[in-house]
């Protein structure tokens, strides 16, 4: 029964690991869109990098599922929330509106191109975040990625269902 058990959950994790996964692909958490960007670039937030996708891990201990990730900032973008600016932050912000601005680039005609454009939006963007206050508040819109859904319901019904077909399959063997 252990055994069992522990290759119901291991079967389980690695089902529920790759749904959580498609959810980056997806752009959303199943079938709930994430929110779009507030600035600049195109694209989803959630995938500028792939850092946070690539620092999820999943093992099982006991008798349940967890799962982990080694960035910091998962848990605001999975569940939302509101984070204070520091005077480190403003620093970064500042830092990356430099970066942003820096690439501003020109074309024939003397028309600055598309792609300066964007980098001008961002830098913009990231001034405004430069100017705020120590103190002040940044809501943070809730891009869930991993947690409880109708479809993680699904996914252990059928792999439950799937694991005690198993069983009885070997049951009737021996028998």
């Amino acid at each position: 029964m252990q055994d069992f058990l522990k290759k119901l959950l291991n079967d389980l994790r690695v089902e529920l690991s790759d749904e959580f996964d498609k959810n980056f692909e997806r752009k959303a958490f199943f079938n709930k869109r994430w929110k779009p960007r507030k600035h600049g670039r195109k694209g989803t937030l959630m995938m500028v990098t792939g850092k946070l996708r690539r620092s999820l891990r999943s093992s099982v201990n006991g008798r349940s599922i967890t799962w982990t990730s080694s960035e910091p900032y998962a848990a605001i973008h999975n569940e939302g929330g509101t984070i204070t600016v520091t005077a480190k932050m403003k620093r970064f912000f500042w830092a990356k509106y430099y970066e942003a601005g820096g690439k501003i680039k020109y074309n024939k005609s003397g028309a600055m191109s598309k792609s300066s454009q964007r980098a001008s939006d961002e830098a913009e963007y990231y001034k405004s975040l430069a100017l705020m206050r120590v103190g002040s508040k940044i809501n943070i819109p809730e891009r869930r990625f991993i947690g409880e859904a109708e479809q993680v319901t699904a996914c252990v019904e059928k792999v439950v269902k799937e694991g005690l077909n198993n069983v009885l399959k070997e049951f009737t063997k021996k028998n």
